[in-house]
């Protein structure tokens, strides 16, 4: 597989694409008049996680994979924000953001695991080990 591409096999990054995909769908539900607001807010930070999580998971230095795994962090959290207000306001119904809600809790401990397992090995001038199996995809039989 090309280097590129090993972001792919991480569940981290396939959970994050999975509630991007979940926010794209939910900010069809906003107002129109929002399209140039709160909608286009959210679908960049939903759309950001996963292409932080990719970029970062092909740098070449630890120091450089913990910052975009940080700024994916950060935009996790911008999102969750986002979705909250639109639920809070009544743009959203609460039950329909549940699952990205779930997705988005989920993914943050992902990334907190991640963040500190680089960071450690970087501090203790060790290479990281592979991702932990929670954050692999299982390998593909049909290559």
């Amino acid at each position: 597989m090309e280097r590129s591409l090993v972001y792919a096999k991480s569940v981290v990054w396939a959970k994050s694409m999975r509630l991007a995909q979940l926010v794209l769908l939910l900010s069809r539900r906003l107002p129109r008049d929002e399209r140039f607001g709160i909608r286009s807010q959210l679908t960049r930070a939903a759309t950001s996680v996963p292409s932080n999580i990719a970029e970062g998971w092909v740098r070449e230095s630890r120091r450089e994979k913990v910052q975009f795994l940080a700024i994916a962090h950060g935009s996790l959290a911008e999102l969750h924000t986002q979705l909250l207000l639109c639920c809070r306001i009544q743009w959203l119904d609460p039950q329909e953001t549940e699952p990205a809600f779930a997705l988005a809790d989920e993914i943050g401990r992902m990334l907190t695991a991640l963040r500190r397992k680089w960071s450690t090995s970087e501090k203790a001038g060790t290479e990281p080990d592979p991702p932990p199996p929670s954050t692999r995809l299982p390998a593909s039989t049909d290559e």
